[in-house]
């Protein structure tokens, strides 16, 4: 992939003036720092040497300017320092905002392929590097070749033979930088990779904490993370076996450079070529030279971390959602609720087999039908193609007659309330979570649709009622108490359309019978499809479709079905048979 120079240099648009505000006072800054060795040399060879009556007042005179010199350079470093970070942590944001709005646009293939702990890697650690680079990269680097070039021409001034004896080492320099950056380049690459897999395998294994310690399992998890702990520390050894060798290796060529300007100066000092006062200065303006190498090849690292976690922020970046609006998308106004599906295929990836095969089926509005069938059969997948989770592989899904695919996804989505059987409740309060349904609704409107969905009662028994805080995925409540909030939130959404996804099968019998009446309360007047599990749920059901491998094998009410002593029936027999 070639690296996008104008994307990664658009984010210092928004602060230009800023920004060219910050080099402007570094270079200014830098120009400062070359006049003290002047300063030097003229107190050294001219002043000490000339007449000594009037040397004391000179001295002085310069020493004034020196210090005056030194605060305008403090007061202009402190500017670079704290706005240059200012720069670089504005950036940060806008960039981490861009990549979190993106992620959210990303559709649900995108996510069955991802770990969360890499994506949580991209999000903090690699833009948090990359603020550095943004700030310390132009401003270091101009800063750092003001100071080398400024040094190069006055050295050359001074002596222009041991100048070009000096200059003669770059060129190795150079290329022994660009030989250990490549290698550097991979090793960061691979420490971030690393990185992200101890952030999915941590956030797997405390998500999943109460599994287990129900297991005993304390000692499977340490392995786990004790493997991918090894992989990381294995790859920052290989980072930094490459950086011992390049920053080594740069120390050697300053070490031969040093020693070279003093010999063959004092080479010229003998031959009377140069003279005392101006080897100091040369010496003095050679650290000018020698320290901007030092800088820049430790800014390496900052480097090439920061655009290594640029090239990884662009992978995500330039991924375009499987699914998204055409350009003429529909927007929904009043929606009836019909649903059909004619001759649907699908299956989630092309070197896998169709989970739904030529498939028809009709929902009328405001009909109650329940899917049942076996595990794996495509029920879950069946309804996760009327919001567009996924796009169908061949054939069409209609709501009302439109097509779901000309339909702009915001408005599709708003007309379909889902109630899954692994419900998610996101940290903060009761309130909070139901008010998700519909971030606009007013208190009242929360504790008329709570007590709808029979979640008042258990409410007002929590120690701060609405306002009590849940915990990590509503981890301080019961499943049925989940599951009534979350049927709450439905309520609020007050959507024409409701998914009802195995909604009861985790609960016990008693939260079963309480949360099935919220379910029926959320269910009148809407278009309902339930995926049953628990087929004595169903009994009510307008019609009952049995969906296998085969395809949809029956439909009818709950005693037709029986009495057709079929596919349902073996399965009611069976259910019934081990409950028994």
């Amino acid at each position: 992939m070639r690296f996008p120079v104008k994307k990664f240099f658009s984010y210092y648009k928004p602060y230009l003036t800023i920004f060219l505000t910050v080099l402007a006072c570094a270079i200014i800054v830098s120009a400062l720092t070359l006049v003290f060795p002047l300063l030097v040399r003229y107190i050294t060879k001219d002043v000490l040497e000339g007449d000594l009556s009037t040397a004391l007042g000179e001295v002085y005179w310069i020493g004034g300017l020196m210090l005056v010199l030194a605060v305008i350079q403090n007061i202009g470093n402190c500017f670079v320092d704290y706005k240059g970070h200012e720069i670089g942590a504005r950036m940060e944001s806008d960039m981490r905002r861009e990549l979190f709005t993106h992620m959210q646009k990303l559709s649900f293939s995108f996510y069955d392929k991802e770990k969360t702990g890499q994506l949580m890697s991209r999000i903090t650690n690699d833009l948090l590097l990359l603020s550095e680079l943004y700030h310390h990269g132009p401003e270091d680097y101009i800063k750092y070749l003001v100071r080398f070039l400024g040094a190069f021409v006055i050295l050359f001034f001074i002596n222009a033979p041991l100048t070009i004896t000096v200059f003669c080492f770059l060129p190795f320099l150079g290329v022994f930088s660009l030989y250990f950056n490549k290698k550097l380049n991979k090793a960061l690459r691979e420490n971030k990779e690393r990185i992200g897999d101890i952030n999915a395998q941590v956030e797997d294994s405390l998500s999943g904490i109460r599994v287990v310690k129900s297991f005993a399992n304390e000692h499977v998890e340490i392995e786990k993370f004790n493997r991918e702990n090894k992989r990381f520390l294995d790859s920052r050894k290989k980072t930094y076996k490459a950086e011992a060798y390049f920053y080594n290796g740069i120390e050697t060529f300053i070490q031969l450079i040093t020693i070279t300007v003093i010999i063959f100066g004092s080479t010229r000092i003998v031959n009377n070529t140069l003279d005392l006062a101006d080897l100091i200065t040369f010496i003095l303006y050679i650290n000018y030279v020698i320290e901007p190498i030092q800088k820049l090849t430790h800014m390496t690292t900052q480097f090439q971390e920061g655009i290594t976690g640029f090239q990884r922020f662009m992978e995500i970046m330039n991924l375009e959602p499987a699914i998204k609006d055409k350009p003429n998308a529909k927007t929904l106004q009043e929606v009836q609720g019909e649903i059909e599906f004619k001759k649907v295929s699908f299956r989630y990836n092309d070197d896998l087999d169709n989970v739904l095969v030529n498939l028809s089926l009709r929902v009328q509005q405001g009909e109650y039908v329940a899917l049942v069938g076996p595990s794996g059969a495509g029920k879950t997948t069946l309804c996760s193609l009327i919001p567009r989770f996924y796009d169908v592989t061949v054939g069409d899904v209609l709501l009302d007659g439109i097509n779901v695919r000309d339909i702009e996804l915001q408005s599709l989505r708003k007309t379909i309330g889902i109630v899954q059987q692994d419900v998610y409740l996101f940290s903060g309060t009761v309130m909070e979570n139901i008010r998700y349904g519909n971030p606009a609704a007013s208190d009242e409107e929360i504790i008329a649709v709570a007590t709808y969905a029979n979640a008042h009662e258990f409410i007002m028994s929590l120690p701060k009622g609405y306002h009590s805080e849940i915990g990590q995925q509503g981890v301080k409540l019961s499943g049925g108490q989940k599951q009534r909030l979350s049927i709450a939130r439905v309520f609020l959404k007050n959507p024409p359309v409701l998914i009802l996804d195995e909604a009861t099968s985790a609960l016990d019998n008693e939260s079963e019978s309480i949360v099935k009446e919220s379910l029926e309360s959320l269910a009148k007047g809407r278009t309902t499809i339930v995926i049953a599990h628990r087929l004595s749920t169903i009994r009510n059901a307008g019609r009952i479709i049995v969906l296998t491998e085969d395809g949809i094998v029956e439909q009818g009410t709950h005693d037709a079905l029986l009495a057709r002593d079929g596919a349902y029936a073996h399965l009611y027999s069976k259910q019934f048979e081990y409950q028994t």
